[in-house]
């Protein structure tokens, strides 16, 4: 796996759950992903999440993230892409498959 497949499959749950969960904690995102304070302060200088609105949560300490225009297209830019990738590796493993069926069927 190369270095931006794994930066996408790190950034895709993340974006994913950000926007599922606005108000999810940064320890629950680390449960994920390590290294999250890192990861997001990333995603903010690339304006892909914002903080939101806190003055109304009851605990001070948790963060509001919410995606931008700009984070919810690249979720959806990460989307077809981890979906892409994962159909043509199912297809190649369907193909190794068919190429080994033959070989069981004639060692029966």
């Amino acid at each position: 796996m190369t270095r931006p497949q794994i930066l996408e499959d790190t950034r895709f749950p993340l974006l994913r759950m950000r926007q599922e969960n606005p108000e999810i904690s940064q320890c629950d995102l680390a449960k994920v992903v390590g290294c999250i304070n890192y990861v997001l302060s990333v995603f903010r200088d690339r304006c892909l999440v914002k903080l939101g609105d806190f003055k109304s949560a009851r605990d001070k300490r948790r963060y509001a993230y919410v995606l931008t225009r700009t984070g919810m297209a690249e979720r959806t830019k990460l989307t077809r892409s981890f979906g892409a990738r994962n159909v043509a590796e199912h297809e190649a493993l369907h193909e190794e498959i068919e190429a080994i069926m033959p070989e069981s069927k004639s060692s029966r």
